[in-house]
């Protein structure tokens, strides 16, 4: 990793406690998808410190180019704040990104798309599952499951078929539940995915 990367990665052990994973034996030797809770920023913080295996984790494109992550970091972060102070939050957003997009371009990351770049998104990811990595994914979406997770969305599952289709592996799909009042984070038995079953009753079956 760059110097850079290093420092900030060592400035934000300091002051971000270590992280403890249970259930670690549930994890399969493997490459395998690992579904994990957001948890605002403490997902990605915490499992690019702390996972204790090769990963990449899956994050946001715009994240990743200091031009395009100034409008997505105020709308995800701060568009529900009162309209009068949202210039505030304007500039904190273009003297924060050029750091942030820094920091998530030389994480151990694969950018995301909404829009027909996921494609390349798949790709990218069967291939570093190919090179022994496992994938970590946030699936969340805004609206709420119940008081502590929102609901998931589902076509993360796909990469299965493709890895199927390629390899002929059947891959692993594996929840992660962060919890960052306890400072720990809790693996989960895996489930397999089934390349006879319809795509449709899988997704719901497996999220």
């Amino acid at each position: 990793k760059p110097l850079l990367f290093r420092i900030v990665s060592r400035i934000i052990r300091i002051f971000y406690r270590k992280r403890t994973y249970c259930g670690l034996e549930n994890l399969p030797d493997e490459p395998s998808i690992i579904i994990s809770n957001h948890c605002k920023t403490h997902g990605p913080i915490a499992n690019q410190l702390f996972f204790p295996k090769d990963k990449k984790i899956w994050c946001i494109g715009q994240m990743m180019d200091k031009k395009e992550a100034v409008d997505y970091m105020f709308q995800d972060f701060w568009s529900n704040k009162p309209k009068c102070v949202h210039w505030i939050y304007k500039i904190i957003a273009h003297i924060m990104a050029p750091l942030m997009s820094y920091l998530m371009r030389n994480a151990d990351t694969i950018a995301v798309y909404k829009d027909s770049r996921i494609i390349a998104t798949f790709k990218h990811t069967v291939e570093e599952l190919t090179n022994g990595n496992h994938i970590i994914i946030f699936p969340e979406n805004p609206t709420p499951y119940n008081e502590i997770v929102n609901d998931f969305q589902d076509k993360y599952i796909d990469i299965a078929k493709l890895y199927y289709k390629k390899y002929g592996k059947l891959l692993n799909f594996v929840p992660m539940y962060n919890c960052p009042d306890l400072k720990k984070l809790v693996i989960g038995k895996p489930i397999q995915f089934d390349p006879d079953m319809d795509m449709t009753e899988q997704r719901l079956i497996i999220n």
